[in-house]
């Protein structure tokens, strides 16, 4: 399905999401224009610099990024868009700029929350990939300065924002499978070996200071940019939150809880000896009181699927279960396992593709953003909602690294049983790095 082709229909079709009431002028009118700025474009960014260009009346007016390549690839991926983008190396610079409505953060996690914050500090809406901190403390400060500032920051977690699924949570909290109190979720790859990195001259092509920006600065090593900075804990936060989010998120929202009274994760690097930090294998459980218990399972280098499917999520209840293969489907079954409804995912989702694993049906979330700004619905995940998950992220990795079983604050998280575990909640930064809220 081509692109535009999906926002028209999905304009009219769209269950869950607020159709976007443009004023008499019609939908191109200026006063409904939204102008974008894009931030870190290898990837992802690119993709979402192309997506949000192709949304009605919404101009992207800048790119920033540090690395020539991905210079070039924000420039490609709008080369047919009406509006050529102007190109700011600096976040700083670029978020003084008056003339430009929202900015889109797409940099290496340890950039998300620094730069949501220069950001909406700076008078602009954001729009963060996940996770939208490197660590809980993160997750704190870009939630207060949600409202500090006044301004909208929303979370990269998409499905939040899909029909089927805010469908499919309705009727889960409706009874459809009696009272949820189990969710389990995966993810699965076949991702290779980074190698033993060797310390070698910054490339030309590189602002590595720019690019470490609030990270205490390191040498540069041949086998950290791009991709795999994720598997290092000093920028990364590992398949946990790379790819542990989206699903977890989803857990969570089924359940309909908040923060964890327990954390446990056990795992490690074992399919290859290398530079790679974070687990490969890993399987953490966070448990809600007599709430509900959430488990996820991820095996990063041995792809062997769950229910057939890379990813997924299954809520389990008194009545019943809910299946959702990695994409907008689910399958209500009940307590025999007979299937009560199942429902399609519009697109095929390719839960391995780094850009967009659920192609088109990002761009409900996309729109969600846009309606947000423009003042015409509400946020689907607001992040100091979207926080909460990948708090959850934080904690099985804390626990990973630690060796320990957390026990948490259902108030809001805080390790209870540990001083040494909660010194990992932070981090410390480069001098004159530090994200504030002023």
């Amino acid at each position: 399905m081509h692109r535009r082709k999906f926002i028209r229909d999905a304009s009219l079709a769209t269950a869950g999401l607020t159709i976007l009431n443009f004023p008499v002028f019609g939908k191109n009118a200026p006063s409904n224009k939204v102008v974008l700025a894009v931030m870190g474009l290898n990837s992802r960014g690119s993709y979402l610099a192309n997506s949000y260009s192709q949304l009605p009346n919404v101009e992207i007016a800048y790119i920033c990024d540090v690395e020539d390549g991905a210079i070039k690839k924000g420039y490609d991926a709008l080369k047919n868009a009406p509006r050529k983008p102007e190109l700011v190396r600096d976040i700083r610079k670029l978020v003084e700029k008056k003339d430009f409505d929202a900015l889109v953060v797409a940099a290496p996690d340890h950039w998300h929350t620094p730069a949501a914050i220069l950001g909406s500090s700076h008078g602009k809406h954001v729009y963060v990939e996940k996770p939208c901190g490197q660590n809980p403390h993160e997750g704190e400060l870009v939630s207060q300065a949600l409202h500090k500032y006044g301004k909208h920051i929303q979370m990269g977690n998409q499905r939040r924002s899909m029909p089927s699924l805010i469908d499919a949570v309705k009727q889960v909290r409706e009874g459809a499978i009696g009272d949820a109190y189990f969710a389990k979720a995966w993810y699965t790859n076949n991702r290779q070996s980074i190698g033993i990195g060797k310390q070698i001259p910054v490339p030309s092509t590189l602002d590595f200071d720019l690019w470490q920006g609030p990270a205490p600065r390191k040498p540069y090593q041949d086998n950290l940019v791009h991709y795999n900075w994720h598997w290092f804990w000093h920028w990364g936060t590992g398949e946990a939150c790379n790819n542990g989010t989206h699903e977890i998120d989803c857990c969570r929202w089924f359940l309909g809880v908040d923060y964890p009274t327990k954390v446990n994760s056990s795992g490690g690097r074992y399919a290859f000896k290398d530079d790679w930090q974070t687990p490969d294998t890993q399987v953490a459980n966070f448990e809600f009181g007599n709430k509900g218990t959430i488990t996820w399972e991820s095996r990063s280098c041995n792809n062997f699927p769950v229910e057939g499917s890379s990813r997924g999520f299954i809520i389990y209840g008194t009545k019943g279960s809910l299946v959702n293969l990695g994409g907008g489907d689910y399958k209500i079954l009940d307590i025999k396992n007979k299937v009560l409804k199942e429902v399609k995912s519009e697109v095929a989702p390719d839960p391995n593709n780094t850009t967009s694993a659920n192609g088109n049906l990002d761009f409900y979330h996309f729109k969600n953003f846009v309606g947000a700004v423009r003042g015409e619905n509400e946020l689907t995940s607001p992040v100091d909602e979207a926080s909460k998950s990948v708090l959850l992220c934080h904690l099985a990795n804390i626990s990973q690294r630690t060796g320990i079983t957390l026990n948490c604050d259902p108030k809001n998280g805080y390790i209870t049983n540990s001083p040494e575990a909660m010194k990992l909640w932070g981090r410390t930064y480069e001098s004159g790095w530090e994200p504030t809220l002023v």
